[in-house]
Order: structure tokens, then sequence, then C-alpha cells
């Protein structure tokens, strides 16, 4: 099985060129399987701009003929190996140590990218301010800084469909169980959407990044 070592600096789209970017906090989108960069980004006028908006690449092409790119291997259904997720999310916060800069830092992922941010989150939850979770999940299995994660209890924000059959059930019902008790939780369950983002979920997102800007710029 294939691992990723580094994220690649030249596929990163910014939202603003560096010397813009000075003394405003960080705000990192991770796409889903089989999609890159340029899907995510496309969020960035619905985001608070006074974030400066990161969107990365993930570092493994996924099988032949599928396109774009993946976070960690996926095998049938139910195969997504804990410790590819947690090797994808070393991979990002190794990228991020070279441009956070001290800046406060919040992650934003959708599907395969969530479950990538939540498990950054987990691995660092003194260095990342806060994760937005889009249609993922809590990859189980213990990680030695749980609890540290539980005592500092980071802002998340989970959305997902009532419609989403992506995502495995039993990875569902693990994150419902596993985050209240360690995060400062919001979120929705939205009616009728499947695996993918809607306007009413981007409006949620947009007034959960607002009071994270209240929070880390007071």
């Amino acid at each position: 099985m294939v691992s990723p070592s580094a994220l690649d600096p030249t596929a990163v789209l910014w939202s603003a060129e560096p010397a813009e970017r000075e003394g405003r906090p960080l705000l990192v989108l991770l796409h889903g399987y089989g999609s890159d960069e340029r899907d995510l980004f496309g969020l960035v006028p619905y985001l608070p701009d006074r974030f400066v908006v990161a969107a990365v690449r993930a570092p493994l092409p996924p099988p032949f003929p599928l396109p774009g790119y993946s976070w960690y291997p996926i095998d049938g259904l139910d195969g997504r190996d804990p410790t590819q997720v947690t090797i994808a999310a070393e991979v990002l916060l190794g990228w991020l140590d070279g441009v956070a800069e001290g800046r406060p830092v919040g992650l934003l992922g959708f599907s395969q990218g969530a479950a990538v941010a939540l498990q950054a989150l987990r691995l660092r939850p003194r260095g990342i301010a806060f994760a937005v979770n889009l249609s993922g999940y809590v990859t189980p299995g213990a990680l030695d800084t749980d609890a540290e994660l539980a005592e500092v209890r980071p802002p998340v924000f989970w959305g997902r469909g009532s419609h989403d059959e992506t995502i495995p059930l039993a990875l569902v019902e693990h994150t419902v169980d596993w985050l209240p008790g360690r995060v400062d939780l919001s979120g929705r369950v939205y009616p009728g959407l499947t695996h993918s983002v809607s306007e009413d979920e981007l409006r949620d997102v947009r007034v959960f990044l607002d009071k994270q800007l209240e929070r880390i710029e007071s």
C-alpha cells in the first residue's frame, strides 16, 4: 500500500497573495476522494474574507480509471485503514508547519478531507483552532492525544445529509457517539441532502466561521 510523504506546494490555491497574508488566520480546505484542490476553492466567496484560504491537493492518485486525488486508499465501501488516515493527517500537519507561521489555523474538509481534518485536530488539539466536518467522520481507534483533545474541546461543526449513503452507517454512528464528549460540537443534519453540500449548509458554516474569527481574534 502506497502512503503519502508530502503535499505538493505547487498545487495549493491561495485566496491571497503572499504580501496580503501576514497577520491573518489561515483556513485550509481539504477536498474529497477523487477530486482536487479546485473543488472546494469554489467555496471561497461564501467564506469570511478575513481568512487567508488555502485549498490543498491530496497526495495520492486513486485507482485507475478514477480521476483526481485521494488522502488515503479506500478498499471497498468499508475499507478505510485508520493508520492511513493518521498518516495523511501527519502529512497535512507537516505542510502546515511550513506555512502557518504562528497564525491561527482552521481546517474545513469534505468527506475524506473531513476525516483527515478531524484526525489532524486529534493529533494537534492545541495547534488547530477548529475544524469543519462536511459529510465526513471520525476515524475509529484511539490516539495518544485524545485525552488532550477532550481537555481542550476545540470547536467542530459537523454537517451531513439525511440521505448520504456514501459514508458507512457504522462510521456515522461512531462519530455521533465520539465527538460530543471531546469537542465543542455544533452542526446539523440536512433533510434530503445526499453526499454533497447545500446552500443552507454553507450559510451555517459561515455563521460558525464568523464565530471562530471572533474567538481567535478577541
